[in-house]
């Protein structure tokens, strides 16, 4: 690890939203640290790398020694037993490390923690999930706001909706989505396809994150992450396969499809208390973050090219070592 005491921005995790921070972050100059647990992964170039346990307080307070700012994008799998025993003494050592170096601590969250809401997600909902995820969320968030209050960290909380774009598989907008739509095959999204639903480009979460960082006024506050019109999953669709000048094909699973799916794809059981999300209008309002500093969102159309190209060049890859390139770590990352 560098000694040095030049100031660095330092990211725990090493998933999609880490590792589109190191970008962002690498493309404006700046020194970046990112930590992950297990082997390494490829990063940007200058990206320094340390691994290392990060529930673990000393670990964590040596590694932030000289952070600026501390991109918070870990997280176990997308189990909720594994959240259980993981993200409490994760979300410790995190903020043990942030309030020994005095960096601000930018936490990449969800939405989970609002629960079913009638009309817009707003910053001022309080948090009412019913769900054991969102509960969880909440709790997480709550951790990190109480050292705020009482005056030992600086924290502040950016949320952003299902997210999708470079590297992002493990998402509703993810591999079952894109990869059978460029195959020309039937994308399988969950739930009425015909209702509104925002979603969020990674690009735009990364950058959102890196903006708060920068910006003492955000200190103490939760941020909604700009993210392009809201459209309904079904136009969402068709615009990625328009993209690929090819004619639409999509499904969209109910609860029972996902309870049949989860007997073979554990995410799919996992996400089976989450399908309200999927059964009624999920509109997001980021107007606090657009007026406080401005609207940096990336046109649907724009982002989904992105996005294919990635998996066009993931789906390219012969190996399982040459996929890791394009994927980093599958466990530290949000959500």
């Amino acid at each position: 690890m560098n000694t040095s005491q030049q100031k660095v921005q330092l990211i725990f995790g090493a998933g999609p939203l880490g590792r589109a921070i190191a970008h962002y972050l690498s493309a404006q100059g700046k020194p970046v640290r990112m930590v992950k647990r297990g082997k390494a992964v490829e990063l940007p170039l200058g990206v320094e790398l340390v691994t290392g346990d990060a529930t673990d307080p000393r670990f964590t307070q040596q590694v932030c020694q000289n952070a600026e700012v501390i991109y918070h994008c870990a997280g176990p799998r997308y189990r909720f037993k594994d959240w259980a025993t993981e993200f409490p003494p994760l979300q410790q050592g995190i903020l043990a490390g942030a309030i020994a170096s005095g960096a601000k601590l930018i936490y990449g969250d969800s939405l989970y923690g609002y629960g079913a809401v009638q009309g817009p997600m707003h910053e001022a909902l309080p948090y009412a999930a019913t769900t054991n995820k969102g509960k969880m969320r909440a709790q997480l968030a709550e951790t990190l706001m109480s050292a705020y209050r009482a005056g030992k960290a600086k924290v502040v909380i950016a949320r952003a909706a299902d997210f999708y774009g470079e590297g992002v598989l493990n998402s509703v907008l993810g591999a079952r989505v894109f990869i059978p739509a460029i195959q020309g095959k039937t994308a399988e999204a969950i739930g009425n396809l015909d209702l509104p639903h925002t979603y969020t480009y990674i690009g735009d979460l990364a950058k959102a994150m890196v903006i708060l960082g920068e910006h003492e006024a955000a200190i103490g506050q939760v941020w909604h992450v700009p993210n392009a019109k809201t459209i309904s999953t079904r136009e969402m669709l068709n615009l990625l396969f328009a993209e690929l000048n090819l004619p639409p094909k999509m499904n969209g699973m109910g609860k029972w499809m996902m309870r049949m799916g989860g007997l073979f794809i554990p995410e799919a059981a996992e996400s089976i208390e989450m399908m309200y999300q999927f059964e009624r209008p999920f509109i997001v309002d980021s107007s606090k973050f657009v007026k406080a500093f401005g609207d940096i969102s990336t046109p649907h159309r724009e982002a989904l090219r992105k996005t294919i190209v990635w998996y066009r060049h993931y789906l390219q890859a012969e190996t399982e070592q040459e996929k890791e390139k394009f994927i980093g770590d599958r466990d530290y990352a949000t959500k």
